[in-house]
């Protein structure tokens, strides 16, 4: 090789290496902060988090930006609202598997001409029975009253909510009861799963004479949320859940003191809040606390109200970092609790009421689970297995109980 041409190989090298070098400088420079954006801040949980401003510092090339809350709130609720429909498109995929599994049954039923039969929800049973008892006189109602759902008759404004419904002339001969024989034979019916929408009936053909009794107002907004529990329609459960919780604002505003008005007002928020966003289930949730603390204090001996309590504490153990950091926004704090705090609440009704319910059995197996003492979960849900399975509640807590021991025994 010439001198000349080593001269011109080497001058080549100088130059490719020295654009190397100002390239990484200028990526370090300009390009590599704009990357670097300080995402973990916008989405840790950890210590740096500030529960009352939630504001995290973005950097950039030109400064700091800070993200508003609301602007997180409304990041919050698109996530929330993804999850939602996620779920929902899992429960519809999982609706069509079941029914072209039943297709062939269905085609074939049809071609033979058996007539189908329909699931009739509870407030359609009763208004089928009502309806021959119903005065015709509806037809005279001015065009600002509309007929809600349960056979009321209310204002027609922009919440269901906002009217304490005036029923119909459901029965043409109503048993004239006092009130206390009333209250009486709503509790006893009520009893049985079987009698809770006789119970409701009886309640609704009584409401104008004691709509200003407490002991009446805080029953039937019971009586709703029994409804609610009974329907198999959303729209009808929504129906129901907004009138109770109505009523128990009411009956909690004529008797602060009394813990029945607390407990179903408690109940009630919890019931319009499967309806709502994330934003507004927190709401519900801290709503929910608080009464369901109140009616503990007045009544300490109600094993339902530290089952609720239990339900409560192990829901909260199990939060997801957006809904804790939404709860931090709204109330300037995370809400706390733990699955001990759950098994405490579950042991307590335990003592107060022995073999209170499968459900609470199922709750401290699981609160056992997850504190991985197994031998007392077993324990736990060999119980539940002795308990026969009457309301829907019973049911699922049967199928959950089932999944335990499966996985238990492995």
């Amino acid at each position: 090789m010439s001198h000349s041409t080593r001269r011109g190989l080497i001058l080549g090298i100088t130059v490719g290496t020295a654009g190397i070098s100002l390239l990484l400088f200028w990526y370090h420079k300009f390009r590599k902060p704009r990357i670097a954006m300080n995402l973990p801040k916008l989405l840790s949980v950890g210590s740096t988090f500030d529960p009352v401003t939630l504001q995290d510092e973005i950097c950039n090339g030109q400064g700091i930006a800070v993200v508003s809350q609301g602007r997180q709130l409304q990041i919050l609720e698109k996530l929330n609202e993804l999850l939602r429909n996620m779920e929902e498109l899992k429960e519809e995929i999982r609706f069509l598997k079941e029914a072209i599994s039943r297709l062939k049954e269905y085609v074939q039923g049809e071609l033979e001409g058996k007539v189908t039969v329909h699931r009739v929800s509870p407030q359609h049973r009763a208004r089928r029975r009502r309806i021959t008892t119903v005065q015709s006189s509806a037809t005279g109602n001015s065009s600002e009253e509309a007929e809600s759902e349960g056979g009321y008759i209310t204002a027609n404004t922009d919440t269901e909510e906002q009217s304490f419904p005036v029923p119909k002339a459901f029965n043409t001969h109503i048993e004239e009861l006092n009130l206390e024989a009333l209250l009486q034979k709503a509790d006893h019916l009520r009893m049985n799963e079987s009698g809770k929408m006789e119970s409701f009936e009886l309640l609704c053909d009584h409401k104008e004479k004691f709509k200003d009794e407490t002991e009446f107002i805080w029953r039937l907004a019971r009586a709703y949320g029994d409804m609610y529990e009974l329907s198999t329609n959303t729209q009808e459960k929504k129906h129901y859940a907004n009138i109770g919780k109505t009523l128990g604002e009411r009956a909690i505003t004529k008797a602060p003191a009394n813990g029945y008005c607390h407990l179903w007002f408690a109940v009630l928020c919890g019931y319009v809040s499967e309806f709502e966003g994330l934003q507004n289930k927190i709401n519900y949730g801290h709503r929910f606390k608080e009464h369901l603390d109140k009616a503990i204090q007045f009544l300490p001996e109600e094993p339902f109200l530290y089952y609720l309590k239990g339900r409560y504490c192990y829901t909260v153990s199990k939060l997801t970092w957006i809904e804790k950091k939404m709860a931090a926004t709204l109330f300037g704090k995370i809400p706390s609790s733990s699955v001990g705090e759950a098994l405490h609440s579950f042991l307590k009704t335990e003592e107060l009421y022995p073999g209170y319910s499968k459900s609470n059995y199922m709750y401290l197996a699981k609160c056992y689970l997850d504190l991985e003492q197994k031998h007392d979960a077993l324990k736990f849900c060999n119980l539940a297995l002795s308990l026969s399975s009457v309301t829907k509640e019973d049911k699922e807590a049967q199928k959950e109980v089932e999944r335990m021991i499966t996985s238990l025994k492995r």
